[in-house]
């Protein structure tokens, strides 16, 4: 018989959070890319996402706090990518 922590590393309660930090990851990345060569439509999109993830995250039984941990970092990682795509298209100031 399985123990509770094999049960819990082959279940998608761990797996799924998992492959998701490679949004995270990928974010991080992007954050070295000039802010004119981010996508503002993406990355508005990856922010509703990781919201609706993290309420989902706190509403299933047992809370998945690994896939609320990896939502919440994203959504860090994304709001910080749209500030720098918005201050980037920002109209110079005037002189």
């Amino acid at each position: 018989m399985q123990s509770e922590r094999a049960k819990y590393f082959m279940s998608t309660h761990f797996w799924g959070p998992a492959a998701n930090w490679g949004f995270v990851a990928a974010g991080l990345i992007d954050t070295q890319k000039p802010a004119e060569k981010v996508s503002m439509n993406m990355t508005g999109v990856l922010c509703v996402y990781s919201a609706l993830f993290m309420r989902f995250a706190t509403q299933i039984r047992p809370a998945n706090t690994l896939l609320f941990a990896c939502h919440a970092t994203n959504e860090a990682v994304q709001l910080y990518q749209l500030q720098r795509c918005y201050r980037a298209r920002l109209p110079a100031p005037a002189t």
